[in-house]
């Protein structure tokens, strides 16, 4: 009998090892299929296209520092509008490359004239030739191939009048059914600084036949109007703990915030001193931000969390205006807050990682 135990025992330890060997073999191949299926499978970040007029306000560049610290996005292509758009790409590039993104394409996009911008200081020395990502001269051209290459919608983000989307749709028009468009645009009921009366948004005034075409394109629409994304500014320890983060990214939009508001100071102020312009300079850079306007359309693109949506007819006037009127093509504005200091603690946050 007891020859027959031992038998049993060695026959019962040989059929557990090699059960543990094969259980074993079967995981390691279900992670190996996985791993496969892993990088077979789409990306989920949200495909987009940034299309700034960066260099003409600040808050562009806030934005372009949002988009770049948020991992939701994967981004596909940065066009430059309005004015002096190669002069644009060189802020943009430069950026790019401190930021560590040249793997993201700029585009130059419709260019309207070679004059200068409150920004050129912080890149005058910069070329666009060293850049070691792609520079597309034809950034319309970019636009379209970027949207109708891919598999997946792409969401264009837009915080600037609309020349080079609205030239991108008059190319090819179906650009409008494969992207969605989310804008930093317009005021539907409440205008610059909170006011009770409406604007002529800058964004939309100053390209009216453009928001026109853009607007009423037959594809999905977001915007934020000034009702939501003209009362975001950064005050007090908010604003200091983005001043003080002094990472490579925080340090660049701070030495745009400087060039941007000192020329502005310059441009405004003709007879002021190097030092004076220097002092008043350094007065508002440290206490607060501007108006960070087109922060709120990066968002957007993320989620609405935290304002209200309403789906609202909207028409642009040729004077600029972007009236509610129920035959016109609906639109989902983000007409108020639901949380705007929270938003702030989100921007802070994103910008401090």
């Amino acid at each position: 009998m007891s020859g027959t135990r031992t038998s049993l025992n060695l026959l019962s330890r040989t059929t557990i090892t090699w059960i543990a060997l094969l259980a074993i073999l079967l995981l390691v191949l279900a992670a190996g299929a996985s791993g496969a299926d892993s990088a077979s499978r789409p990306s989920k970040k949200i495909p987009v296209i940034f299309d700034t007029d960066i260099c003409d306000d600040i808050d562009d560049t806030w934005a372009l520092a949002l988009l770049l610290q948020s991992p939701e996005f994967d981004v596909k292509l940065v066009t430059t509008a309005v004015g002096n758009t190669k002069s644009k790409a060189k802020t943009i590039a430069k950026f790019l490359e401190i930021a560590g993104r040249t793997d993201i394409p700029v585009g130059i996009g419709v260019q309207q004239n070679e004059g200068s911008h409150r920004q050129d200081a912080w890149a005058r020395d910069y070329k666009l030739s060293s850049y070691p990502g792609t520079i597309h001269e034809d950034g319309v051209k970019a636009l379209i191939d970027t949207v109708m290459n891919s598999r997946r919608r792409i969401k264009i983000i837009a915080v600037g009048p609309l020349p080079n989307v609205a030239a991108a749709l008059e190319r090819e028009p179906r650009i409008a059914e494969k992207a969605q468009f989310v804008g930093m645009h317009g005021s539907v009921r409440l205008g610059y600084g909170g006011s009770k009366k409406i604007s002529a948004e800058y964004n939309v005034r100053a390209s009216a036949k453009a928001a026109q075409k853009v607007f009423t394109a037959p594809w999905r629409i977001t915007i934020t109007p000034l009702d939501t994304c003209g009362l975001v500014q950064l005050k007090g320890d908010k604003y200091q703990k983005v001043l003080k983060k002094n990472s490579p990214m925080t340090r660049a939009l701070m030495e745009n915030y400087r060039a941007w508001h000192k020329q502005g100071l310059r441009d405004s102020n003709k007879d002021l001193s190097e030092a004076e312009l220097n002092k008043r300079t350094d007065q508002k850079i440290n206490s607060s931000s501007s108006t960070l306007f087109d922060t709120v359309a990066i968002y957007l693109a993320m989620t609405s969390e935290l304002v209200k949506m309403e789906k609202l007819g909207i028409k642009v006037t040729d004077d600029g205006y972007t009236k509610i009127d129920d035959s016109a093509k609906v639109i989902r504005c983000a007409t108020a807050w639901k949380d705007l200091g929270a938003f702030e603690d989100y921007l802070v946050d994103r910008l401090t990682k």
